[in-house]
């Protein structure tokens, strides 16, 4: 396969960034790797937001699930917020992580809410970031929904989209909420006289109370004060005020308009950077001003993607000119719209499924992809050498390491990283065993940094079923085939990732090899020490017992379905908060509420490793699948047919099974030999302490759960019973 040569990266998943995603996908370009840095793995689509308050689209059908989209452009989806740009060393600065390098990045970040009135972050609910708002939203329906008395709500903001958003929420709410319309300006200043006029209108008919031309000094709890000392109740504030540009952006050393905005070319690139493109919210075409709508960064969407590639591939670029009117379709709430264009406007409910037919068309353009285009193939320049020639390059790998955190030395290493010499060397306490786990395996994800955390909570698992203090590791890397640049980036995003969860656990990196190869994999041998008495077993359990279990069930097929682009992103991404949480905190606690036996449950699935807990302590298991914790969505892939490649082999540990409870053909029992990366541990604690147990993981953010209980054996081949159904019960 062709080398990547050039880095090209898209920060933010807006409106024209989505059109590049699927123009890559449609047309890949040889030589050039695509990465996508999302905050969400779901973008919203604006348009359709007072649609979805209104009660006529569902969460799902005003948003765009990133994950499917990223993968049929090949790209690299890093879920992480950016918060800075570092030009002189071609570095987006991400959140809680190291930067990621590029060669040519492209800006679609949005805007953010203005909420520079004293008091509105503190008390009103702003319309953007969507995500946020939306889960507001649904807790505000709640509250009106339980109320005895109508609530006032004030939606501040007198532009289409707050007038939009009022309507909707009177059609949703109905008597149930008295809505108030306050704007600074005019209602819809920038419309004509005869847009102004139908929209006042559809307010009063629908009983609005809008309040022109009065500016809100100061916002409260449960009210806000306008200029003049006049003082409103208002039960909720929706802030729609027109918005403001990331902070982040003042401190990237690139031009800015007088709000803060990046100031563009009409190539879209900005004016200072020839590698630096943007747009949407967050930008202003310095020769063609247009006001901060939806509709412009959609129709930015093609000329961005064009001007991308031709500054990769080194050529001219194309101006871009923007329409000076466009059709404004504005939704009464009702199933009726408001349609502008210039000075014309009309209204009525054709032109409502007129809009609804126009959203739900654009939506379909990237939730229901064609199939992916073959990348193009090109000769490598020169056979790659096998052996030790297959080493990560001496400057690459050195310049990786050094990008390492400096940390203090751990206690008991003689020698380690810093040493650089031919092998570590550790000294173990009297009274402490030693324990060694390794584990190694093809990456799951396509961010190497992720990916470096999951394998070392992973590889971590290991010590912490044992009960084990971790001490330090060595990683064994292999990196694709790629130029030395990118070698390093991979190779250090990777082990900063890992490096990080060791340094939270209290263990050291203390060396490693690393070498090229066809694909991104990565493995640790991870050392801990223990008393010698006081090393967790997998036997141990005794009878009254109860299995604790605290991790959700269902990577393996949350990640099968993935690969052919049918889990939802937001599956996915709850299902990497549950990899990469530490069993550190969770070993301690059940060690503290007197484990007897633990394992971590991976690659086996929860049937393989209980089976290995009976066999191991003598003893009978009894599941029960209507009490495993599940990850969001596993349940619904299992019914739709999806499964790992290794649950089939999972499924002979079935002959272990002395009564399957009548759960054969059901989801839950296909969970059972779900393999799990990086999952939780498995414990026997005595019954009289699961309550006090639960509680505290539960204060830790586990979702543990009660799978099951011990008994005396009775079938030594057949040591394993599933509960019966509950409708059986």
């Amino acid at each position: 396969m062709a080398d990547a040569v050039r880095d090209l990266v898209l920060v933010g998943g807006g409106h024209a960034h989505v059109h590049v995603l699927k123009s890559f996908g449609m047309r890949p370009m040889p030589g050039v790797r695509l990465s996508l840095v999302a905050r969400e793995i779901e973008t919203p689509y604006s348009g359709m937001l007072p649609g979805y308050v209104a009660g006529h689209y569902t969460l799902d059908e005003c948003h765009i699930d990133l994950a499917p989209l990223a993968r049929f452009a090949r790209a690299r989806l890093i879920h992480a917020e950016a918060n800075g740009l570092d030009r002189d060393r071609r570095q987006v600065m991400l959140a809680g992580r190291p930067g990621l390098r590029f060669d040519v990045i492209s800006l679609n970040v949005g805007a953010t809410p203005n909420l520079s009135i004293p008091g509105a972050a503190e008390h009103a609910i702003p319309v953007k970031p969507i995500h946020l708002f939306a889960a507001r939203w649904e807790a505000l329906k709640a509250r009106v929904e339980a109320s005895a008395r109508p609530l006032s709500i004030a939606v501040v903001g007198g532009g289409a989209g707050g007038v939009e958003l009022a309507l909707a929420v009177r059609h949703r709410l109905g008597d149930k909420a008295r809505v108030t319309l306050v704007t600074k300006a005019r209602l819809m200043a920038s419309h004509a006289p005869r847009t102004r006029a139908l929209l006042h209108q559809a307010l009063i008919e629908r009983g609005v109370v809008c309040r022109e031309e009065v500016e809100v000094a100061r916002v409260e709890a449960k009210a806000f004060v306008l200029a003049g000392s006049e003082r409103l109740q208002a039960d909720e504030i929706l802030w729609v005020t027109e918005a403001a540009a990331p902070g982040w952006l003042a401190a990237t050393g690139l031009s800015l308009d007088d709000q803060g905005f990046l100031v563009l070319a009409d190539t879209l690139r900005s004016i200072d950077d020839a590698e630096v493109f943007a747009a949407g919210d967050a930008a202003t075409v310095l020769a063609h001003p247009r006001p901060r709508a939806g509709v412009f960064a959609v129709r930015q969407g093609p000329p961005l993607a064009e001007n991308l590639r031709r500054a990769l591939a080194g050529r001219p670029l194309r101006p871009f000119v923007p329409q000076r009117r466009f059709l404004s379709l504005i939704g009464t709430g009702d199933g009726r719209a408001v349609a502008s264009r210039g000075r014309v406007a009309l209204e009525g409910a054709w032109l409502w499924r007129l809009k609804d037919w126009i959203d739900r068309r654009w939506m379909e353009g990237y939730t229901e992809l064609p199939a992916m285009t073959p990348m193009p193939m090109a000769t490598p320049e020169e056979m790659r050498c096998g052996g030790c020639g297959a080493k990560v390059g001496a400057t690459a790998l050195s310049r990786a390491l050094a990008r390492l955190p400096r940390r203090p030395p751990r206690a008991g290493i003689l020698l380690g990283l810093a040493d650089r010499d031919d092998a570590a060397a550790i000294s173990v306490p009297a009274g402490q065993a030693l324990l060694q786990s390794t584990d190694f395996f093809r990456a799951l994800v396509d961010d190497p940094y992720l990916f470096g955390r999951i394998a070392a909570i992973h590889a971590l698992g290991d010590l912490h079923a044992k009960g084990a203090t971790p001490h330090s590791a060595l990683a064994v890397a292999v990196v694709p085939y790629a130029p030395p640049e990118q070698v390093e980036e991979d190779l250090a995003q990777m082990l900063a990732g890992a490096e990080g969860v060791l340094a939270e656990a209290g263990a050291a990196l203390i060396g490693g090899h690393s070498s090229e190869g066809t694909e991104l994999a990565f493995g640790l041998t991870v050392n801990g020490t223990a008393p010698s008495d006081a090393i967790l077993r997998k036997g141990g359990a005794m009878p009254g017992d109860v299995l604790v279990l605290t991790k959700p069930l269902g990577i393996g097929v949350l990640f099968a379905a993935a690969t052919q682009g049918r889990a939802r992103g937001r599956w996915i991404a709850a299902a990497f908060a549950s990899m990469t949480r530490s069993l550190g905190p969770a070993s301690q606690i059940l060690r503290t509420h007197d484990a007897r036996a633990m394992t971590d449950v991976t690659g086996f699935g929860l049937i393989g490793h209980a089976r290995e807990m009976a066999e191991a302590g003598r003893v009978d298991l009894t599941l029960d699948p209507a009490a495993l914790p599940v990850l969001d969505g596993a349940l619904t892939l299992l019914a739709q047919g999806f499964a790992s490649t290794l649950s089939p082999e999972n499924r002979r540990a079935r002959q272990a099974l002395a009564d399957e409870g009548g759960w054969i053909g059901s989801p839950e029992f296909e969970l059972l030999f779900d393999p799990q990366t990086a999952g939780g541990l498995l414990a026997a604690v005595p019954a009289t302490r699961a309550e006090a147990c639960l509680a505290a993981l539960g204060r830790l953010g586990e979702t543990a759960r009660v799978v099951g209980t011990v008994a005396a054996a009775t079938n030594a081949m057949r040591p394993l019973k599933l509960a019966l159904r509950p409708s059986h019960r």
